[in-house]
């Protein structure tokens, strides 16, 4: 430091690898005059400090809530932990872990809320067109969205599963969780798959809260799905050569209760305009806004 003219002085004290030069004249005493860069710099570090804190708050709060679920225990004895311990189905000895950060949270990040919408109907009925167009149109707008379709999960997760009736329960179940999770991370999951049974798309509504599970029936008749034949599935099925398939030799149970029906024949029904009725819906339902 010089007695006259422009000094540099270390800021390092008040914020790491950064340098401020004040352009006042330094006094031989030594007293420093704090420019307005200074102060800012002062209340900056002041606002880091503040979001630490709450950081700090944040990971006490997962810690506590680790303790209460049974993880940590002060005195050392399991006896506590044990009680809260569950079984389901063939897994023992298991425990929900709570953390702090919540649905609420992930609506809040991605302002929409997360819903399954469950799309369902005749192998050519359309579902898979719809998908990708709804997920297009969400695209545009900022919502995040992932479609789970059918053939293409069974190109990985569900890929040991056939066309049996157990499996296609299991097919069905896996993609629910699945579907689940994903809604309650704030994504508007849109499965499309055929899902012929009834039983198992109630199973699915049932693992989500009341109004997240949007079953979308794509009513068309199986002489136009039979017509498009895109895969050429039914006229193997009809020659015999693909066994249990739905529509001819085994049965599509159709929806009783679908939050919204997209019927071929109406006017104005092309993929888009079928996509645009459930972007209304969702709208209607405060689904786009968090």
């Amino acid at each position: 430091m010089t007695g006259t003219g422009t000094a540099t002085v270390g800021a390092d004290s008040f914020f790491p690898l950064l340098r401020l030069q004040t352009t006042s004249h330094i006094p031989k005493l030594g007293f420093l005059k704090l420019n307005r860069s200074l102060i800012s710099l002062r209340s900056l570090q002041i606002k880091a400090s503040d979001s630490s804190n709450q950081m700090r708050l944040n990971v006490a709060r997962d810690l506590t809530l680790s303790n209460s679920n049974g993880n940590g225990n002060a005195t050392g004895s399991g006896t506590t932990n044990l009680k809260h311990l569950s079984t389901i189905g063939n897994s023992t000895n298991i425990q929900w872990h709570s953390c702090s950060v919540q649905k609420d949270d992930r609506h809040r990040l991605l302002h929409q809320k997360g819903c399954v919408i469950w799309i369902t109907g005749l192998s050519g009925s359309g579902k898979s067109t719809i998908a990708c167009a709804l997920s297009r149109i969400l695209h545009q707008r900022g919502k995040l969205t992932y479609v789970l379709d059918g053939d293409n999960i069974r190109h990985g997760l569900n890929k040991d599963l056939g066309f049996k009736a157990q499996d296609r329960a299991e097919n069905i179940r896996r993609i629910g969780e699945v579907a689940k999770l994903f809604a309650d991370a704030g994504v508007i999951c849109i499965a499309s798959l055929i899902s012929p049974y009834r039983r198992d798309r109630d199973a699915c509504r049932s693992m989500l809260p009341n109004g997240d599970f949007i079953e979308v029936f794509m009513d068309v008749p199986l002489h136009v799905c039979e017509a498009r034949d895109p895969k050429g599935l039914y006229k193997l099925a009809r020659a015999g050569k693909i066994k249990g398939f739905t529509g001819i030799d085994d049965p599509y149970e159709t929806p009783i209760h679908s939050e919204i029906v997209l019927k071929h024949g109406e006017p104005c029904a092309s993929p888009v305009e079928m996509a645009e009725k459930i972007v209304v819906y969702l709208e209607n339902k405060g689904y786009l806004d968090a």
